[in-house]
């Protein structure tokens, strides 16, 4: 072979050699295989990880929409706050394959109450730890807040007759009644926001002595029951007799002078019917009805039981927790009379002058009571009294007012009330205790619904 030829077949095989990449193929493609399921495994876990991060963002929502209910109203320490959000979110969250748990619960009311839950944990990768990541990482915050935004005008019933003195119930309903101001203080976000009435009641009601000149109140009664005989004696002289002497001839009369209204103890019986069933305005031109009329002012009594008196619509927190502090159970029972008043506070005029209600407030009424109706300005029996209670109701609840009912049946053998259940908005708000213990927890349970508990973002 020249070298020509030689030269040739060595150039050629070179170039075959050169060509010949079929085992470099194999090579690269195992290379790319590496990050190619790296990429997969790694959607696999991410997969996974936001399955577990929804689970656990489910269980710290509730978790603290359930530390909320617990606060609101009755503030535990940060340990305990602390030990219930752990124990909350652990029993909720039921995944195991979560370990390293972390639950942080924190309460806070600088900017409206609310509680913040912050929880992470670590699951175990399956196709990750192949290019060095074991564990991901999971993490999740909810928050809850009450109050910021309602608008409320609440009207409290409250029972001060002589069985509230027993079984502690009075302390019970002092102690829970503040609860409930705190619960309603902290909804407000502005002072005017929300605004409540206090209204003791037994027999009667008490709308304060100092309102003796008002023209919305009826005297006739009054007049009639509080006073004394006073006697005068009168004298005129005669004509002089056969003596030039004159005589005298003297009579005595007896007359009834009532007390001066200033020595009124405040306390005032149901209005004349059918007015004792409305919100109807007082109209001082009653004062002019013949007897037999029915009049809208309200019948002044010295009625010796006598309650602490109401207090109107307001912001002044300390004012009414010392309204609370004032209540003495006194007197027997008549459940319409404190409704009835209760919804005068939420009406505007007189005599309450209560705020014009806007189109965002609410208006709800809490009656509270430990007893069956036993007297009223007509009658002794339960069933009078309660008719003219259920047409109050119905035309309470006609006025898109929101109507709560408690009986509180401690150490009495009294049915459940009917009637308290027909007064309720709903059936669930009528509630029936049977200790004085549940009295703050139902209180607690009306002004966390009242607040509007609710998940913040």
């Amino acid at each position: 072979m020249d070298t020509k030829a030689s030269g040739d077949c060595l150039f050629r095989s070179l170039r075959e050699l050169c060509a010949a990449n079929a085992a470099n193929v194999t090579i690269t493609f195992a290379l790319c295989t590496v990050p190619i399921f790296g990429a997969v495994g790694a959607a696999v876990d991410y997969s996974h990880a936001n399955s577990v991060k929804a689970a656990m963002q489910a269980a710290a929502d509730s978790t603290a929409l359930m530390l909320a209910k617990d606060i609101s109203g009755n503030t535990p320490s940060d340990a305990q706050i602390s030990q219930k959000g752990t124990a909350y979110f652990t029993s909720l969250l039921n995944r195991k394959e979560v370990t390293g748990i972390e639950v942080k619960s924190v309460y806070t009311a600088s900017s409206g109450p609310r509680v913040v839950v912050s929880a992470k944990g670590s699951i175990k990768t399956d196709f990750t730890a192949l290019i060095g990541f074991k564990t991901l990482a999971v993490g999740v915050t909810a928050q809850s807040a009450w109050g910021g935004g309602s608008k409320m005008q609440v009207a409290l019933a409250l029972d001060n007759t002589g069985s509230m003195a027993e079984w502690n119930k009075m302390g019970a309903l002092k102690n829970a009644t503040h609860s409930l101001l705190d619960q309603l203080k902290a909804a407000a976000s502005n002072p005017s926001d929300v605004n409540v009435a206090i209204v003791p009641f037994s027999r009667d009601v008490n709308v304060g002595s100092f309102n003796y000149n008002a023209n919305w109140i009826d005297w006739s009664d009054w007049d009639d029951n509080n006073g004394s005989d006073v006697s005068t004696k009168s004298c005129t002289a005669s004509a002089k007799g056969k003596n030039g002497k004159s005589s005298k001839k003297c009579s005595t009369t007896t007359s009834w002078i009532p007390d001066s209204h200033n020595t009124w103890n405040g306390c005032v019986t149901d209005r004349d019917q059918s007015y004792d069933t409305t919100n109807t305005a007082p109209n001082a031109a009653d004062k002019n009805l013949p007897a037999s009329s029915a009049s809208t002012l309200f019948p002044a009594e010295q009625y010796d039981a006598c309650p602490v008196a109401m207090l109107g619509l307001s912001n002044d927190w300390s004012a009414l927790n010392a309204k609370v502090d004032q209540m003495t159970p006194n007197g027997n029972t008549n459940q319409a009379i404190g409704l009835a008043w209760a919804w005068q506070a939420l009406s505007n005029g007189q005599p309450m002058n209560a705020p014009v209600k806007g189109p965002d407030v609410q208006q709800i009424i809490i009656l509270l009571t430990d007893g069956l109706n036993t007297q009223d300005r007509w009658y002794t029996d339960q069933a009078s009294i309660d008719a003219r209670q259920k047409i109050l109701c119905s035309n309470i609840k006609a006025a898109n007012i929101t109507l709560y009912t408690i009986q509180v049946n401690v150490g009495s053998m009294d049915p459940i009330s009917t009637l308290l259940q027909q007064c309720a908005s709903k059936p669930e708000y009528f509630y029936h205790l049977t200790s004085t213990g549940e009295v703050a927890s139902v209180f607690n349970k009306i002004g966390t619904n009242l607040s509007k508990l609710r998940l913040a973002f």
